[in-house]
């Protein structure tokens, strides 16, 4: 699989399409179709990999599972965002307990 096809996975589970990475990045267009012939530099790896939570190692196939970091921000923000866990939906004052525990604070 090439660093490519990780991006394009990456991008479905975030619901974007590769245009739309390539826009936030500041990319230009195509740029990140051009990695389905060409490997990046490491700069543009080191930013893909920020940008998606995940291992460079992974963008590089030396590692089966991206370690991805969970942003539980914008289900605190909006409420159209569900978080669950084990199939069962986490309520928003959970979230919120949660969002306290991972920032250091202590749930009320």
């Amino acid at each position: 699989m090439t660093v490519f096809d990780k991006i394009k996975i990456l991008a479905k589970k975030q619901l974007k399409s590769i245009n739309e990475v390539e826009k936030e990045m500041g990319y230009s267009q195509n740029t990140l179709y051009r990695l389905k012939r060409t490997n990046p530099s490491a700069k543009k790896l080191a930013e893909l990999a920020d940008y998606f939570h995940v291992s460079t190692d992974y963008l590089l196939g030396r590692e089966s599972q991206g370690r991805q970091n969970i942003d539980i921000t914008p289900a605190i923000t909006n409420p159209a965002i569900t978080l669950s866990f084990k199939g069962r939906i986490i309520p928003p004052e959970e979230v919120e307990m949660i969002r306290r525990i991972i920032e250091g604070g202590r749930p009320q």
